[in-house]
């Protein structure tokens, strides 16, 4: 069931990131009235050969545009008339440009029917983060209330983490709320550092390393700490063992067998020990102490969720000003981005650690379907894709825009045979890139 909430989510996710990158071109396209051949969501070819297994799951076709649904998952296109890309080959552009033609446009409106699917990119990052932080707030927790410490991830312990280290510094100043731990600027920082408190005194760890991106990245989505937290139940899963045994919701577990039980991290580390077994948990229930015989699952689990007893705090904001809010959130994202890209090729960081594909996309939805984090991570993708399609790549946005700045500065058009064979070279690098993250990646972690 959760496989089938990621790849549900996945796939509305990015249906709708593409159709809204794909109405940016058609928008403009029309605009400049250029004639609109498709408007499709996924290809209804096999990419990138566009007269190979061609059929549609559906299609309509309203005046001179045919809209459908492709069977191949993996992006989406407009056919415009007149424009070399993945879905014409030379001999539709053999004959000589015709007025309703991309070809025929001026280089100022065929540039913006380039940057049209960019721009509508980053207006729904705009409006996703914006709309989030006007209905949620913006949750954060003070520094100051992770007076618990933290329990860390092996790559935490690597860092120099110990579960119960409290963060007091980074970059040796003092913070305010525990999200400024995970900081890009910091995270993507060459001297970044943190200082903490063990056991009564304070410990400047060392530098995080110059491998610490990549191992992020290949860590997946968890963190290398979190702020650590005592609990109360806030989902005791009917038919599972915890339910059985009767432990409710609001329970506060104190004890697995022998071990005092206080933190969550404690909880989910002592209960494999018990796999199989039928073992005593204390509970605490309005003022009294239960044991209770609970048999945990072969999997060392007993069904239950926390509810973690930190005070978190919410800045909410007015509709006027969610919008800035949520405009410095989203370019945030590019921000994150660039930086990434730098790491990269300054070989600070690996590329192949770095890239992710559908398979890591649809874990960072999760198997629980959660709206706000769908939207978050829909918001987030789109800055993403607005970011990617912009590098100058042959075949992507960014390589069309690329030459139409060349044409509009030097006032001289590339050969159509020049860029037919760019958008060749540029196909085959997308297809390759493809490839290793869908296939080749996943592979290699099988090993």
């Amino acid at each position: 069931m959760e496989i089938l909430v990621m790849i549900g989510q996945l796939l509305l996710g990015l249906s709708l990131l593409v159709g809204l990158h794909e109405f940016g071109h058609f928008a403009f396209a029309k605009l400049f009235k250029i004639r609109v051949i498709k408007f499709y969501i996924f290809f209804d070819f096999l990419f990138p050969l566009p007269h190979v297994w061609n059929f549609s799951l559906f299609k309509r076709k309203v005046g001179e545009t045919e809209y459908g649904i492709g069977w191949f998952p993996l992006g989406g296109y407009v056919a415009i008339h007149g424009m070399v890309d993945e879905t014409q080959d030379a001999d539709a552009l053999a004959g000589p440009p015709q007025p309703d033609e991309f070809r025929s446009k001026p280089a100022w409106q065929r540039l913006l029917v380039m940057l049209g699917g960019i721009i509508m990119n980053v207006l729904t990052g705009i409006v996703i983060f914006s709309a989030l932080t006007y209905k949620l707030g913006e949750s954060y927790l003070p520094s100051s209330e992770a007076r618990y410490g933290v329990v860390t991830t092996k790559l935490g312990r690597d860092l120099g983490f110990r579960d119960g280290d409290q963060i007091v510094k980074i970059n040796g100043r003092p913070f305010t709320e525990f999200n400024q731990v995970y900081d890009p600027n910091v995270l993507l920082g060459n001297e970044s550092y943190y200082t903490v408190e063990r056991n009564g005194q304070l410990l400047d760890l060392p530098k995080l390393p110059k491998t610490f991106f990549d191992r992020l990245n290949k860590q997946g989505d968890s963190l290398f700490v979190e702020a650590r937290s005592p609990f109360t139940l806030a989902e005791v899963v009917p038919g599972n063992p915890a339910a059985k045994a009767g432990i409710k919701v609001g329970d506060r577990i104190t004890q697995i067998g022998a071990t005092p039980i206080r933190y969550y991290d404690e909880l989910l580390r002592t209960l494999p020990r018990y796999k199989g077994q039928t073992i005593p948990i204390t509970v605490s229930r309005a003022g009294q102490t239960l044991a209770l015989p609970v048999a945990v699952s072969a999997a060392g689990k007993i069904g239950v969720r926390p509810k973690p007893e930190l005070n978190f705090s919410t800045r909410y904001y007015s509709l006027g000003q969610s919008v800035p809010q949520g405009t410095k959130q989203a370019f945030s994202v590019i921000t994150l981005q660039a930086k990434a890209f730098g790491k990269i090729l300054k070989r600070e960081a690996s590329a192949s650690e770095s890239l992710g594909g559908p398979v890591e996309i649809a874990q960072q939805f999760g198997g629980v379907w959660n709206w706000p984090h769908f939207w978050t991570l829909v918001g987030t993708l789109s800055m993403v894709l607005a970011f990617m399609n912009l590098l100058p790549i042959p075949a992507l946005d960014g390589g069309h825009v690329l030459f139409l700045l060349y044409e509009m500065i030097l006032r001289r058009k590339p050969s159509e045979k020049f860029l037919e064979n760019a958008q060749r070279v540029g196909t085959v690098l997308i297809l390759a890139l493809m490839a290793y993250v869908i296939v080749i990646k996943q592979v290699m972690k099988l090993f």
